[in-house]
């Protein structure tokens, strides 16, 4: 076990999205993410959430291949993507998370899973990444890196410290690099850059401090 998949509701995932799949991951499904998850041909093993979303069809889908169904109540203080992502966390021998995802209806539930997405107990994953539509998200930790190896030359690409003030923020193989930089919260200037037009120079991305959220748009 390396990957663990979270899916979400927010409507019909991209086509791309089962190809980032590995085999064998453990696929754990937040309450209307299990229809998404059966469309696209993906057999979660847990649902989380008060299921207030999933369709009666997906009920059924649930019982009938015995999932491990954890509810809970309406009225709480966490949402379901939050329930989800603890929950996969918690996996044992995880290293990679990918949170899938459409293009969602709701402009504060987009918001809230990036924001999820920085939670302190994912931390120690190696990786942490979503899909959300077509949109390509990396969330670094403390201490993390990514290399954008699938992005194309040119690409744009945007660095967004949401969740406070990173430092020691490096950007290499960018048209604007950046070495040892501090991001303070609510800072623009990682808005709109681009991959090297160089072909097989790979844009690679880390911070030090602070949860910084990477986004391929």
């Amino acid at each position: 076990m390396s990957q663990v998949v979270v899916v979400i509701g927010g409507g019909e995932l991209h086509g791309r999205a089962v190809q980032l799949v590995e085999p064998g991951a453990e696929v754990v499904a937040a309450d209307s993410g299990l229809d998404r998850a059966v469309e696209a041909g993906l057999r979660p093993t847990v649902l989380v959430g008060d299921l207030d979303s999933i369709s009666a069809g997906g009920k059924m889908w649930a019982y009938a291949h015995d999932l491990t169904i954890r509810e809970f109540p309406a009225d709480k203080d966490v949402t379901d993507t939050g329930l989800a992502l603890a929950e996969a966390a918690a996996i044992d021998g995880v290293t990679d998370l990918l949170l899938l995802s459409g293009n969602g209806d709701r402009f504060d539930h987009t918001l809230g899973t990036l924001v999820a997405l920085g939670a302190a107990e994912l931390a120690p994953l190696a990786s942490v990444r979503a899909l959300l539509g077509s949109t390509q998200v990396h969330v670094l930790h403390p201490g993390r890196s990514v290399e954008l190896l699938e992005a194309l030359p040119g690409t744009t690409f945007s660095l967004l410290p949401l969740h406070g003030t990173c430092t020691g923020v490096h950007i290499g193989g960018a048209r604007w690099p950046l070495d040892d930089a501090t991001l303070p919260a609510a800072s623009t200037v990682g808005i709109s850059n681009e991959t090297s037009d160089q072909a097989g120079l790979a844009t690679r991305i880390s911070v030090g401090t602070g949860v910084l959220t990477v986004v391929i748009p």
